[in-house]
């Protein structure tokens, strides 16, 4: 009896799946039902949810000397809260981003700002190191999810042809969190004290919940097709009546059927397998090296301002404007030279970039060339302007040579980045944030290696030759990178053939 039942759910959950293959192929259905005008508000939301993960990293410097001051703690373990929350950093997405790709994106956006509440209101009230320590970790957790889901719904609402401008806007966010952290922490430790960095963070992310609980919709793929099916009512907003109405008014817009399935449990082990495929590999220790290379500066740079200029705690903030403006930029800017390059590849090959059908399976579409060849000028110029950068500072010039600098270096690292952060979603469309939460564990942990060791290799080296071994690993993407435009397709029509030959057995 069990057996019949067994054998008569898979028979169905088939029938299913051979429904939607068929509804896919035989009617055109735009890729999402969501107005442009909502796809701006989603979007708008998910770039300041961003923010949470790298303005709690960055906030926190400013008052690392207090910290440790009243917890009675050397300056060494204090910095290793920072050090443990960058691990949990790259970890905690992998979970969250499986979550995510399977269940939804609002439960995945409940469930990490829950968790962040609840950290930073333990941080504000501890008063010992390994609470601090262990908190921290918790509100990395939490707050670091945020950045994969915003890459994840910009996948879920957008093809690849326009997928340059939103992920812009989308990591514009993540980028303006580093400039702005340092500068808010720095006036809340200084006049409210250190644990009112934390009280702030706690009204920050509850106060930003409720938009997201009230009017954000569930857009991931796996739970609502292109937007046309309902999430079940414990995963509805107030937008979901209007969409019913809009689809109601027009059948023709309704997606192939959801194929059911039950709730899973989270795999970080699919977030780690991304790593070990080929063409993603090589392009996400590319993110990795590349952004090692810029937190290492960050780290670093506030030793630095102060020795060489005297700075404080709040003028040494001030100077992460400059950064975070170049990258904030540099971010949207990118995204418009993303799709411009897309469409241009797209009319070489006879095609219409906006044809979704034809380009939704992008076998034949040479997506690594439209990609990288706009992020490899922004790694040369990244790679001399932070070898400029080291020799200034080494030299100890007029300000004004490193704050240019440092906008410029924001600029190139964020916009390379940017590129290759897309390239990744473009290269796994059916499980967006599993792919960026496996970009997100490489850029974290690499770069919680880089901020270990920049300091040390700063007393040893100076300044110059610290950041001249920096520019030289960065021009050393560029081949690789290369060879990804020339070999990637090849690699992933392989990919292709064999996930074909598994489906078949």
């Amino acid at each position: 009896m069990v057996e019949d039942v067994s054998s008569s759910s898979a028979d169905k959950e088939n029938t299913d799946i051979e429904k939607a293959k068929s509804h896919a192929t035989s009617v055109h259905i735009p890729h999402t039902i969501f107005s442009l005008n909502e796809i701006r508000f989603m979007v708008f939301i998910l770039t300041f949810a961003a923010i949470f993960s790298p303005i709690s990293s960055t906030i926190y410097y400013p008052a690392l000397g207090s910290v440790a001051e009243e917890l009675q703690v050397s300056d060494t373990l204090v910095n290793l809260t920072i050090t443990t929350f960058m691990i949990f950093q790259g970890l905690a997405p992998a979970f969250i981003g499986a979550f995510a790709d399977a269940e939804g994106r609002r439960p995945a956006y409940l469930i990490c700002f829950l968790v962040y509440i609840a950290a930073n209101i333990g941080l504000a009230l501890q008063s010992n190191y390994a609470a601090l320590l262990v908190l921290r970790c918790v509100q990395s957790s939490g707050s670091s999810g945020t950045v994969a889901l915003a890459s994840a719904v910009v996948a879920d609402i957008s093809t690849p042809s326009e997928r340059g401008r939103w992920m812009g806007w989308a990591n514009a966010g993540a980028l303006l969190g580093p400039a702005i952290g340092p500068i808010i922490g720095g006036v809340l430790a200084q006049y409210l004290g250190w644990r009112s960095i934390f009280w702030f963070l706690t009204i920050f992310a509850g106060v930003y919940l409720i938009p997201i609980l009230l009017f954000f919709p569930e857009s991931c793929r796996a739970v609502v097709g292109n937007g046309s099916h309902r999430p079940p009512k414990w995963n509805s907003c107030l937008l979901d009546p209007s969409l019913q109405k809009r689809i109601d008014a027009d059948p023709s817009i309704v997606g192939p059927p959801i194929p059911p399935h039950s709730l899973r449990f989270p795999n970080p082990i699919k977030t780690l397998a991304v790593l070990f495929e080929k063409e993603a590999g090589m392009i996400l220790i590319s993110t990795g090296i590349l952004f090692a290379g810029y937190y290492g500066l960050m780290a670093g740079l506030p030793s630095q301002l102060e020795a060489n200029y005297g700075f404080d705690s709040l003028h040494i903030g001030l100077c992460f404007i400059a950064s975070g403006a170049g990258g904030s930029i540099a971010a949207l800017v990118t995204g418009r030279l993303m799709d411009y390059n897309f469409r241009r590849h797209a009319r070489k090959l006879g095609l219409d970039a906006s044809d979704t059908r034809r380009l939704r399976t992008l076998s034949s579409f040479p997506i690594e060339a439209a990609r990288i060849e706009i992020a490899l000028p922004f790694i040369l110029l990244g790679a001399a302007t932070m070898l400029v950068f080291g020799w200034v500072m080494r030299f100890k010039t007029n300000l004004s040579g490193p704050i240019i600098l440092l906008f410029f270096i924001g600029a190139c690292t964020t916009g390379a980045f940017t590129i290759l952060a897309s390239l990744t979603v473009d290269l796994f469309p059916e499980k967006p944030a599993t792919a960026t939460a496996a970009s997100n564990m490489t850029r974290c942990w690499l770069g919680a290696a880089a901020t270990a060791i920049v300091v040390p290799m700063v007393n040893a080296l100076g300044t110059g030759w610290t950041y001249t071994i920096v520019a030289g690993l960065w021009l050393a993407l560029c081949p690789a990178l290369w060879i990804v435009i020339k070999v990637g397709p090849r690699w992933r029509r392989e990919k292709e053939e064999r996930a074909k030959e598994r489906e078949a057995r």
